[in-house]
């Protein structure tokens, strides 16, 4: 009955409030009452010390976005267990790194990899298998390979999406996957709730989302990268800022996310990937190229 509710793993059965047991098919209160009993005891859940944290930490991988001085203001690349949200405008290289990281998840950790699958669900058709393949021969891995790692989905709506992320659950219940892509998880919001009258419904829907994909990071141990995009601001204040563009998604994002990443055009075809906001890392910035190979380092 649980796994048919979407629930794959003791963690998540831990993780979930009482209410989300309730609405599982066949599972009366004080059915729920034992099953979080019970999964409570299997997970610890309760205080540690920062020391155990701090060892706990240095069990994560890293995984490089293929460029050295980008992955250097990351610390050594997108962390697993942590959503990053990387936003800009059209053309800054969003899907261009979603689908490097895509390659370079499947490389060996000696080579910064994070020797897993990879999850790719698309929302706005922008996947091309193509291009994985000439990232792959960049790193020197069999195309076909690469591609038979990488599980993709594409969503036509908001509740395909959320319900795509039970699908994907089950999927890494069965088999090691390092990453989880989501590009973008904000597009079909945009279309599917308009209006300020169903703003309220439209954040609350992409809160639930987003605690999900939260969920998912801790409990399989993945890196969880979600697109989003941008919008112009037009009030007073944006007359006052050299770039008057912000992420859209509100404050839900903005608190969701461990890492935000802000992507702009630099010249020509490079771009500047910017630290905008981390629990550990600095403000910084650092230049990249788009080539064949997926992103580089530029090369002047």
């Amino acid at each position: 009955k649980l796994v048919e509710g979407g629930f794959h793993t003791v963690e998540a059965v831990a993780f979930t409030p009482k209410k989300t047991l309730l609405n599982v098919k066949g599972i009366s209160e004080a059915k729920a009452d034992k099953i979080i009993a019970a999964a409570a005891s299997l997970v610890p859940m309760g205080f540690c010390t920062a020391t155990e944290v701090s060892k706990q930490r240095e069990d994560l991988i890293k995984i490089t976005t293929g460029s050295t001085e980008v992955d250097n203001i990351l610390g050594g690349g997108i962390e697993t267990g942590s959503l990053v949200e990387i936003f800009g405008e059209f053309r800054t290289g969003k899907t261009q790194l979603c689908h490097t990281l895509a390659v370079t998840c499947q490389l060996p950790l000696a080579s910064g990899g994070g020797e897993g699958k990879c999850l790719y669900i698309d929302t706005e058709g922008t996947f091309r298998p193509e291009r994985l393949v000439a990232i792959a021969e960049r790193f020197g891995l069999p195309g076909e390979d690469v591609l038979d790692n990488v599980a993709y989905a594409r969503a036509y709506n908001v509740d395909h999406q959320t319900q795509l992320l039970v699908q994907a659950t089950a999927l890494m219940a069965d088999s090691r996957f390092a990453l989880l892509i989501v590009d973008s998880a904000t597009a079909l919001y945009r279309t599917d709730y308009s209006g300020r009258g169903e703003l309220s419904a439209r954040q609350m829907h992409l809160a639930r989302f987003l605690r999900t994909l939260l969920r998912v990071a801790d409990e399989f141990g993945c890196a969880v990268v979600i697109c989003n995009q941008v919008v112009a601001q037009v009030d007073g204040a944006a007359m006052f800022t050299s770039d008057p563009k912000k992420p859209i998604g509100g404050h839900i994002i903005a608190h969701a996310s461990t890492t935000r990443l802000y992507l702009r055009k630099g010249r020509g075809d490079q771009r500047v990937l910017k630290i905008y906001d981390s629990p550990s890392l600095p403000e910084a910035e650092a230049v990249f190229q788009i080539a064949t190979g997926g992103i580089q380092d530029p090369d002047d």
